[in-house]
């Protein structure tokens, strides 16, 4: 969420540099006129009742006296009564104001490339280079399946559609590259690992950003007592950890890597590579989250960013880095890079991660705070979260670079002490 006193203090420049997202932000304008008038109205009430006050003890130095204090209790009771219409119009602008900002996106960073989609997006580097196939490219699908190792049509009689069953040698190259991103990242990377719970509370989702905006793409869970939201993604509970706490500064950066099968309704995409396992609606995923001061928020992003790349560069798979533009990037983001594997049926590069910071948009939302020192005031840290990496989409990736003209697929040299074996036939 954006800061308010900021909006107010630099209005054009927050206008201006949301708009780049693509929409028109001219509303802000009234939100500061709302903040003024709601400002203006606490100071009216913190007078009504100082004045309140003063007339109350007035009361009671005329009753001492034997005077008749009925005309200035009518005073105190017209003054109670525009106090209580003048609290009632501070309410309802405070949720406009909330409103609001709960659906404004974050602000981009100045060095995010201003673009209107991902047609703007800027290549940062790439890494590896494409093999060149003498025979037929087959895609993970019709590879999976052949192999008997994704199998849809069960999964698609026990649930629906867009699931899959993985099976065999298919489920071990799933939960090994889970262990292996996993290994890496707290071992070589020095995160900490965590396994959140998969249910999460509505708080929760707003405080990351989540809701209001992406409210259809939720999967909502009721019982007679609970309503809870399938998680969307990793970042969602382990941040919310430090919901409503305070940091001791020392701590920082505290950084960690979490696991969690993800859930999406992906509300929209219906006919958007619906095949195989790239778009599912549940899917593993390796996340990596920071929480860093302000100062620091952008070098541990660089630092993010090379600790997700190297899973890619341990497996052999070329992939490319992209900035992604003020058009195209995520709601609550003020900067992303993207990770892009080569996927060799599609001839192209599709996302495999995302790298973002959200400065302090998550903290101002779920009011997590940290101190430098005992006694300093308190500030707002910085968050950031990357894909560490998306387990289904790094199995696509292997699963078709890796092919053989006879439909097996060898093993990554890295993943080998994992999986105990070095082909899939």
């Amino acid at each position: 969420m954006l800061d308010i006193k900021w909006i107010r203090e630099n209005l054009d420049e927050a206008i201006e540099r949301l708009n780049t997202r693509g929409g028109d932000f001219s509303y802000l304008r009234e939100l500061v006129a709302k903040d003024e008038e709601r400002r203006s109205l606490i100071a009216t009430v913190e007078k009504l009742k100082s004045e309140r006050n003063t007339k109350s003890k007035e009361i009671g130095l005329m009753a001492k006296k034997g005077e008749n204090t009925e005309p200035i209790k009518e005073q105190v009771r017209q003054i109670g009564d525009q106090i209580k219409l003048d609290d009632e119009k501070i309410a309802e602008i405070d949720a406009y104001i909330l409103d609001k900002l709960l659906n404004t996106p974050n602000i981009p960073s100045k060095t995010t490339p201003v673009g209107l989609d991902d047609k703007d997006n800027v290549l940062i580097r790439d890494w590896g280079v494409p093999k060149e196939f003498k025979f037929p490219i087959k895609d993970h699908a019709d590879l999976g399946e052949k192999l008997g190792i994704l199998d849809f049509q069960r999964a698609a009689k026990i649930t629906g559609a867009r699931f899959v069953i993985d099976r065999g040698l298919g489920a071990r190259l799933e939960r090994s590259l889970i262990q292996f991103m996993m290994d890496l990242h707290s071992e070589d990377h020095g995160y900490t690992e965590i396994m959140p719970p998969y249910l999460i509370n509505e708080a929760s989702m707003y405080a990351t950003g989540q809701f209001p905006k992406f409210k259809a793409d939720s999967y909502k869970v009721t019982s007679d007592e609970d309503t809870w939201y399938l998680n969307p993604t990793a970042e969602v509970p382990t941040i919310n950890m430090y919901r409503d706490e305070i940091i001791e500064g020392d701590l920082l950066p505290l950084k960690f890597v979490s696991y969690t099968t993800a859930f999406r309704s992906e509300a929209g995409s219906a006919g958007r590579d619906t095949k195989g396992i790239l778009r599912q609606h549940q899917f593993n995923k390796v996340e990596l989250i920071k929480f860093t001061k302000p100062e620091d928020s952008y070098a541990e992003l660089e630092k993010m960013l090379k600790n997700s790349e190297k899973v890619l560069q341990l497996l052999k798979l070329p992939y490319r880095v992209v900035a992604l533009s003020t058009g195209d990037m995520g709601f609550g983001m003020a900067k992303t890079y993207d990770i892009e594997v080569w996927i060799p049926s599609q001839n192209t590069y599709r996302e495999i991660g995302s790298i973002s910071n959200a400065e302090d948009y998550q903290a101002r939302r779920g009011n997590i705070r940290f101190k430098r020192t005992k006694d300093a005031k308190t500030e707002f840290v910085h968050t950031l979260n990357g894909s560490g990496l998306a387990v289904g989409r790094t199995m696509i990736a292997i699963i078709e670079n890796y092919q053989n003209e006879d439909g097996s697929i060898t093993i990554p040299e890295a993943l080998v002490p994992y999986m105990h074996t070095t082909v899939i036939k």
